[in-house]
């Protein structure tokens, strides 16, 4: 869907705030897009709704000027939250840690919070080796998606991540299915919201549901479901 078009569906599902989501594989917003053109993608989000982004996913690795051209696009919009993906399982830990200083490095110089997304076939698919992460990075934060532990059930207690969740990309999954209607998944919200809360995390959470899954009514159903759900939590 076209991205003023998405942001108002948001906004006639009852959402005044939005994450943008950055991925060269799909029309929405990419990032050659906001690197050449930004203050026409500023432009379209103003006319299209009341919809107000306060966070960014880049889904995808790009060069430094890049990276510095998207989080000067996500100043220009008072955005200060900036999530990207760890690197693959494999990649040597010390390596990693300097590509995520240098990010860190453009974020912090720019007033912007980076962090990291759990997901399956990365680095923070260990909770323990997300954790070191940012440790390592001070500052560094995680963005929570909890798929990551739930599909498949993972061993491992991941309770250690929450002091470093900075944001959280929410959505009901079960052992074997990415993503399943609301409540008919395995996901615990109110135990992460009130792990969350215990933290006095005052940040943000988002509504995250997967590109190609569910369709039309069923996933405006969805979308409106789980804001009720995080709205009574919260």
């Amino acid at each position: 869907m076209p991205l003023g078009q998405a942001c108002s569906q948001l906004q006639d599902l009852g959402f005044d705030r939005c994450e943008l989501w950055i991925n060269e594989d799909f029309d929405q917003l990419k990032a050659s897009r906001v690197c050449s053109d930004s203050d026409g993608v500023i432009s379209e989000l103003r006319e299209a709704s009341r919809v107000n982004p306060v966070a960014i996913f880049l889904e995808q690795e790009v060069s430094t000027d890049d990276f510095r051209r998207i989080v000067a696009f996500a100043r220009e919009l008072r955005i200060a939250q900036v999530t990207i993906e760890a690197s693959p399982v494999g990649t040597p830990f010390n390596t990693e840690i300097d590509r995520l200083r240098e990010r860190h490095t453009v974020c912090h110089q720019n007033g912007v919070r980076l962090s990291i997304l759990t997901r399956s076939g990365l680095l923070t698919e260990d909770p323990l080796t997300a954790t070191e992460l940012c440790q390592s990075v001070r500052g560094l934060g995680i963005t929570l998606d909890p798929t990551c532990y739930v599909c498949p059930p993972t061993s491992a207690a991941w309770d250690t991540v929450f002091p470093h969740t900075l944001h959280c990309h929410l959505r009901d999954s079960s052992a074997s299915e990415m993503q399943v209607p609301c409540g008919l998944g395995n996901v615990d919200f109110n135990r992460i919201i009130t792990s969350l809360q215990a933290l006095q995390f005052n940040r943000t959470v988002c509504v995250d549901l997967l590109p190609r899954t569910m369709t039309g009514e069923e996933r405006l159903l969805e979308l409106r479901k789980l804001r009720l759900l995080l709205e009574s939590m919260l």
